[in-house]
């Protein structure tokens, strides 16, 4: 529901191992989409330089959490390869706030989990890395994903530069920054760069090193150093797990009953001998005090009942020692009273939707094959690891589509997009070059090597076989 897209459709992505030896369907994807790329259409102009025309902006669904936990969906996955730890901590406390918002007014849902997180931070994604956001196609194309100026984290909108002094600059919102800052931006080049920020001196941010960037170019904090040193504590988001407490006497003494929020039950007895307090003063209060101290463990006490029927004296020590058993206790019995449910797979022959594989399958070993041959498949093309024609393959297929980027489709854009480009259009990165091919009927776009051969069939042509459709 948030972080970093591939911009291809899963594992179908063959340009990491088409351009070196990393395979991404295999974990070690060399991330050719966030290269800048010129732009070349079919008359070998080129439109775009050093653009990023395959880097697509970071996921955020945290607004369509009702509507997919509506939609029957019981597991959110949080995308946070190589992030650090203000990133991680950040993004699930944002969404962990939005998911208990939702299941407090519905009471047709409930946590698959315990206890309740606390949080010394408000939590905004914004605020940790990211390329800016988009919904995707959750809400089918509607809007442009790309992030063609950097891939790199922009971050926070803070606002404009209006004015340059000195070895500063007057930046609108300034009030929202602080010493040791990092500030991103695009220069007048069109290259992401960015600055840190040393001292704010009478509404002037100083940086380490000045740079000279235009007035009215706009500033995005994409390091935040307060922020930061907030979430890296320890104690910045804790998840605690509720108990309700009874102390009461026994003939040999006292016992603490500690019950949790799912009903698991821990008893501690305190054999002593019973004396009375000197003073007249109730000693409940400091008893119960002391009792709802649960420090580093996992429990939090929502509900505390003191049931004596004299003022008896008790010495904190031994307070301390019975809450500390009857905790420790209960956090074992909630381990052996958990029990993971097992699944056992039965082997089967049910039939394979489809009798042929093509490559894009990823059929690679022994065991992959003889699994579809065992449900029916008669045809099994090797992965396009062990069959790769160099210089010809189709090294991946999206969903994402530079014509509409660029305002240029026909299907969406006919009213506004202009003169058509002329195709193939082709991505090129040093020696490196792809061609694009369009298909409009399922909306998807294709990209080949620079010797691939394939036709072009005209965009309005295909518009019109899915309208007859």
């Amino acid at each position: 529901v948030s972080g970093a897209l591939c911009v291809s459709f899963s594992g179908n992505c063959y340009m990491s191992i088409a351009g070196g030896e990393r395979s991404a369907n295999r974990g070690s994807c060399a991330q050719n989409c966030r290269l800048p790329y010129n732009l070349i259409d079919g008359n070998g102009t080129t439109l775009l330089t050093e653009s990023h025309l395959l880097s697509i902006k970071d996921l955020d669904l945290s607004d369509q959490l009702p509507n997919l936990i509506e939609a029957g969906i019981t597991s959110f996955k949080i995308e946070g390869r190589l992030k650090d730890i203000v990133y991680v901590k950040n993004n699930t406390s944002f969404l962990r706030k939005k998911l208990d918002a939702f299941l407090e007014n519905n009471e047709n849902f409930q946590k698959a989990s315990s206890g309740r997180t606390f949080y010394n931070f408000e939590p905004e994604m914004d605020r940790s890395f990211n390329r800016g956001y988009t919904d995707y196609f959750v809400n089918q194309r509607k809007e442009k994903i790309g992030n063609w100026e950097s891939p790199k984290s922009q971050g926070q909108y803070i606002g404009k530069i209006t004015e340059i002094k000195a070895n500063g600059y007057v930046i609108e919102n300034h009030d929202k920054l602080n010493n040791g800052d990092g500030l991103f931006f695009i220069n007048e080049e069109g290259i992401a760069d960015g600055v840190q920020i040393n001292i704010i001196v009478n509404d002037i941010v100083v940086p380490n090193t000045f740079k000279n960037i235009a007035v009215g170019t706009v500033i995005y904090r994409n390091s935040d150093a307060e922020f930061n040193r907030i979430v890296e504590k320890e104690n910045a988001a804790v998840r605690k797990i509720g108990v309700s407490l009874r102390f009461s006497e026994t003939e040999e003494g006292f016992q603490l009953t500690v019950v949790d929020e799912d009903g698991h039950r821990s008893v501690s007895n305190l054999v002593t001998e019973k004396e009375l307090a000197k003073s007249e003063e109730s000693v409940i209060p400091n008893i119960t005090k002391n009792l709802v101290k649960t420090g580093n463990t996992p429990f939090i006490v929502d509900d505390i009942e003191v049931e004596f029927t004299q003022n008896w004296f008790l010495p904190i020590s031994k307070v301390n020692e019975v809450r500390r058993i009857a905790l420790e206790q209960l956090i074992d019995i909630r381990i052996n009273e958990y029990h993971r449910e097992e699944f056992q797979i039965t082997k089967n022959d049910i039939p394979y939707p489809t009798e042929k594989l093509d490559f894009t399958f990823n059929v690679s070993n022994k065991l992959a094959r003889a699994f579809y041959k065992r449900h029916g498949v008669t045809e099994i093309e090797k992965a396009f690891e062990l069959q790769w024609d160099p210089g010809k393959a189709r090294v991946m297929t999206t969903k994402y589509c530079v014509k509409y980027e660029l305002g240029k489709c026909a299907r969406f854009q006919r009213d506004t997009m202009g003169e058509k480009v002329k195709e193939p259009l082709t991505l090129k990165h040093g020696e490196t070059e792809y061609k694009l091919k369009f298909n409009c009927k399922p909306c998807e776009m294709e990209i080949w090597e620079k010797d691939a051969e394939f036709e072009i069939i005209d965009q309005d042509e295909q518009l019109d076989y899915v309208k007859r459709r």
